[in-house]
């Protein structure tokens, strides 16, 4: 495997050529009943089975690390102050107190000063307020968010729907569908989908097996999402996320018998964002800008479950450095050969 970041690797040499009717617009049922390719990154070679017989290809001692962060319904509808102007915004990230980078659809009617207003009251008034305090790069904004009560995240429970990619054009029945079984702290504004496949009864069954099953954390945001513009992969920029390794965590992690196997990419960032150099994973947290592309040494990565990613994505350029671009576009067109399901409620892939 490469050591040398490369430099010279083109957006476009991440593209692949994806049927329309390939794009899940639901969720499988069962969660586990999904399709999973199995895809050794060293030989290239591929299994096909389903998602629920990931207990074959784990071992007593592994430690299966998963991104406990909780989606909120972060997708609001409002209007602004004096005019009405529609305004749709969704909730990236809480910064201070009760300030937000948002992402505003039209921004034109977004600027510093507006005030936008969401849900209504039986009094009328609304339920939710925000004043747009400052405008950042890629159009995010900084709103300031004004309510009744203490609890933000119940007036969002309320009026905010779930923040589904722009892909999915179904509307989602239960909401809980794009939530991860085992999601914990409310701060995301997608899902971890690698996650979305479990059960409660299979992961049960694999700590039945010996496996370790951790959590850490990762709000997902603009980061994991953001488009690359530069056709220069080398010059594109990720945005930050916050994310948490905790001292129970990292000493599972580093006190292991066998393999640390990531569920996602953004479990796979943590580590390699907590880890040092010698794969020690540190207890921390912060902020992450980390962006893996190939040429990348992974440090506390064995083994990695993810789903099919969206052409050109800094998600495929992360599973291009773990196997091999050429690997991974193979894979890409045997799973569109035998029509897996791809994106978000979309089907998996172990990469071993």
């Amino acid at each position: 495997m490469q050591k040398k970041i490369l430099t010279d690797l083109k957006k476009s040499d991440f593209y692949f050529d994806l049927p329309e009717e390939l794009i899940a617009q639901t969720p499988t049922t069962p969660r586990d009943s999904s399709r999973l390719m199995v895809l050794n990154r060293n030989t290239g070679t591929i299994e096909h089975r389903i998602f629920r017989d990931i207990t074959d290809y784990l071992n007593p001692g592994d430690v299966l690390v998963i991104n406990d962060s909780r989606v909120i319904p972060a997708r609001l509808m409002g209007t602004r102050r004096g005019t009405g102007a529609q305004i749709e915004t969704v909730l990236l990230r809480r910064t201070a107190g009760d300030v937000w980078e948002v992402l505003v659809r039209p921004g034109r009617r977004a600027t510093v000063g507006n005030i936008i207003d969401y849900g209504t009251a039986p009094d009328g008034r609304p339920l939710l307020s925000a004043e747009v305090i400052g405008i950042g790069e890629d159009g995010v904004r900084l709103l300031e968010f004004r309510y009744e009560g203490n609890n933000i995240y119940a007036v969002l429970d309320e009026i905010g729907q779930m923040p589904l990619p722009p892909y999915i054009t179904k509307k989602l029945e239960d909401r809980g569908r794009y939530q991860t079984v085992y999601a914990r702290e409310r701060g995301s504004a997608a899902a971890p989908t690698a996650g979305l496949h479990f059960t409660v009864e299979l992961l049960e069954k694999i700590r039945a097996m010996g496996v370790v099953i951790v959590p850490v954390m990762l709000h997902v945001g603009l980061g994991t999402f953001r488009p690359v513009k530069e056709e220069r992969v080398a010059d594109h920029v990720m945005h930050s996320e916050y994310f948490s390794v905790s001292q129970a965590a990292a000493d599972a992690i580093n006190n292991r018998a066998g393999r640390i196997i990531a569920v996602g990419t953004t479990s796979c960032r943590v580590l390699e964002s907590a880890a040092d150099e010698r794969g020690i994973v540190r207890p921390m947290s912060g902020d992450t800008d980390i962006f893996i592309y190939p040429g990348y040494k992974f440090k506390a990565t064995d083994a990695l479950i993810t789903n099919f990613h969206l052409p050109e994505s800094t998600l495929l350029m992360l599973v291009s450095a773990f196997a091999s671009r050429e690997i991974i576009l193979h894979a890409y067109a045997e799973a569109i050969k035998e029509r897996y399901r791809f994106f978000s409620f979309g089907d998996a892939m172990f990469l071993c």
